[in-house]
């Protein structure tokens, strides 16, 4: 649970993978996470505005004051994507369900990073409805962080 509260205390973040498409769970979820006061820029070199947020093509032009990735990345490209977030001195990496393999985590593991993966970070910043009830069954099974 450390590795979560240190990457929930970060100030800016970005999501890597956000969605064009309103409907996609990637764009719902950045939308949401801004809504809830969490300040996030997106990411995804098909667009250059989601949202009404400047989007970034990719994590090698972020601020420096940016120092969170959440990844909603194709599985495909997730390791490429964290690759280059670490080496631009990005060190808290949060990997969204579906956007991992085994060996994804095996590699970034290997990492000096914060690696955060199989758990959804809208159960963990100021969850509410759904997200909360499934925070509900992972604490009572065993399945949040120690």
């Amino acid at each position: 649970m450390k590795d979560v509260t240190r990457f929930l205390s970060l100030e800016k973040y970005a999501v890597a993978g956000v969605s064009r498409d309103p409907k996609k769970f990637g764009h719902q979820m950045f939308k949401d996470l801004r809504k809830k006061g969490m300040e996030v820029v997106p990411v995804n070199p098909r667009t250059d505005i989601i949202d009404g947020v400047k989007c970034y093509s990719s994590v090698k032009e972020l601020q420096s004051d940016i120092r969170g990735v959440i990844f909603m990345t194709p599985k495909e490209e997730t390791l490429s994507v964290a690759r280059d977030a670490i080496a631009h001195g990005i060190k808290d990496l949060w990997i969204q369900q579906g956007a991992e393999t085994k060996s994804v985590i095996a590699e970034l593991e290997k990492e000096d990073v914060n690696l955060i993966h199989s758990q959804c970070i809208m159960m963990f910043w100021k969850p509410n409805g759904i997200h909360s009830f499934h925070r509900f069954l992972k604490k009572i099974f065993g399945g949040l962080p120690a």
